[in-house]
């Protein structure tokens, strides 16, 4: 009998699903919705919302369009596995229904909130207890309903993450993880409890805060209505949730001290695995429970995120170059041009506030256009180069918290799919690069068998996974691109003085 793990990756962009065998480790199936990317709602700028219920019916379409790629017994289907866009907002009622738009991961409205409460606790009591200031996170946006939104806030009985919101469509409870906890910055790290101390200075009541599992744990199983809508077997086990960073690390084999996982898609991310408990000052990184802490044995995800990344590159497809020119060739394009793009650079902040920037939001802008110069291969170029370069900047951060870059491990996927952003990135930061073919669905179905105990450890879940192909730094190219950063990071430091 075949024993299969279904994943799924919920994105801000699509939702993605996994069909795995869980003894070869072989993708069965893979299925991405929608064709182009998902709508985000901004009434306001800095503004960012979608509708939970399109995460579901894009649930429920690729789930479709993996039945039709190949046959199986839902009954052979052990285990599922979730992993979603972190700190997000979900306010549901007493019925599960839910009561507005989620406020997502890139919404900026929420920073004078988590500034408001950092003063008042103090910043030290924040870092040592949080190892974060309470910033733009899920907390901070829920006490932007409760004050704007009174009366909604009212109605609330739960709130969640997206991915216990989909959990919850799926088993008909409502619980969250400590990993997804911390994520909300709503996790005690002294205490390995929830921040009760935090909610009570920004009066929250505790029981809007779901129950907690274990993030590798039977959370639920799937109800009779979800098993029709899913195609899928009543009573079917959910047994893995988690955050997308840190199951983009779980996707990689990245679960140990020392090791780190970059990716580059709609935001671009580096996720370092720490056994120490340390944290960024002025929390422009930021330090998470990553899938396999325990008490005993502690594992924290430090984060640097780049909100401007891939939408920076999918910005430039839409609006700027020729009709019919894909990303393939917008990548040969670019690569016309030498490292440096002739003086042309681009700051690709334009995705609301950045956190390595002290949660300013300075917008994307170009300097140093020459009409007489460059042409388009220079702006895209300058992009690519731009993205690399900031997340440089973000790993000056993480290094001095502990956090080294010799090989790191990313999906061969998104912005790395472009050899000269892989061969920029290598070279900047020093760091050969990995390239795996996997993805988050694909890390979500492996959780769901170590969840689900079908795997004895993580390493007998990751049979099958293997590098690609590796990247090196292009010794030729050091000298050119470290000129190249310090040209840039200029351009950086004069927009965070004006």
């Amino acid at each position: 009998m075949a024993r299969l793990l279904f994943g799924y990756d919920v994105g801000s962009s699509s939702v993605k699903a996994t069909l795995m065998d869980a003894d070869s480790g072989k993708v069965l199936a893979s299925a991405t919705s929608p064709n182009v990317e998902l709508e985000i709602i901004a009434k306001q700028i800095g503004w960012a919302e979608q509708e939970p219920q399109t995460w579901w019916q894009h649930i429920k379409i690729t789930s479709q369009k993996i039945a039709e790629q190949v046959k199986f017994e839902p009954g052979d289907v052990k285990a599922i596995g979730i992993s979603y866009q972190m700190h997000g907002l979900v306010a549901v009622d007493k019925n599960q229904q839910v009561l507005r738009p989620s406020i997502i991961w890139c919404d900026s409205r929420a920073v004078p909130y988590g500034e408001k409460i950092a003063k008042e606790i103090g910043a030290e009591q924040c870092l040592k207890s949080l190892f974060n200031l309470p910033g733009n996170f899920t907390l901070t946006k829920l006490m932007w309903v409760k004050e704007n939104e009174p009366e909604l806030y009212s109605k609330i009985d739960k709130i969640m993450l997206p991915g216990d919101y989909i959990a919850m469509k799926m088993t008909g409870e409502i619980k969250t993880t400590p990993s997804g906890l911390s994520e909300g910055i709503m996790w005690d790290y002294a205490k390995e409890q929830l921040a009760d101390f935090l909610l009570g200075k920004a009066d929250i009541s505790q029981n809007l805060i779901s129950d907690r599992v274990p993030t590798f744990s039977i959370q639920g199983e799937i109800t009779a209505e979800a098993a029709k809508e899913l195609g899928l077997k009543e009573g079917t086990p959910v047994s893995y949730r988690g955050g997308d960073q840190p199951n983009n690390a779980l996707s990689l084999s990245v679960l140990e001290p020392g090791e780190v996982a970059v990716t580059a898609g709609t935001s671009g991310v580096v996720y370092g695995v720490s056994d120490q408990k340390n944290y960024d000052k002025l929390s422009r990184v930021n330090v998470f429970v990553h899938v396999n802490h325990k008490t005993d044995a502690p594992r924290y995800g430090v984060l640097l995120c780049l909100n401007g990344t891939g939408i920076l590159n999918s910005w430039l497809k839409h609006n700027f170059v020729k009709e019919g020119i894909d990303y393939p060739q917008m990548n040969e394009i670019a690569a016309k041009v030498p490292v440096g793009s002739d003086g042309l650079v681009i700051l690709p902040y334009g995705n609301g506030a950045e956190r390595t920037l002290e949660n300013k939001n300075i917008g994307s802008s170009v300097h140093g256009l020459n009409f007489n110069m460059h042409k388009d291969a220079h702006f895209l170029r300058a992009a690519q180069e731009g993205i690399v370069f900031a997340l440089n900047y973000g790993l000056g951060i993480m290094k001095n918290i502990g956090i080294e870059l010799k090989t790191v491990k990313a999906g061969h996927a998104n912005m790395f799919l472009s050899p000269l952003f892989a061969e920029a990135f290598a070279t900047v930061t020093g760091a050969s690069v990995e390239l795996y073919k996997t993805d988050g669905s694909q890390g979500a179905a492996r959780g769901a068998g170590i969840g689900a105990g079908i795997y004895k450890g993580s390493e007998d879940a990751f049979v099958g996974l293997e590098p690609e192909k590796t990247v090196e730094p292009n010794a030729k190219l050091t000298s050119a691109y470290a000129e190249a950063y310090q040209n840039w990071k200029n351009v950086l430091q004069n927009q965070l003085k004006s």
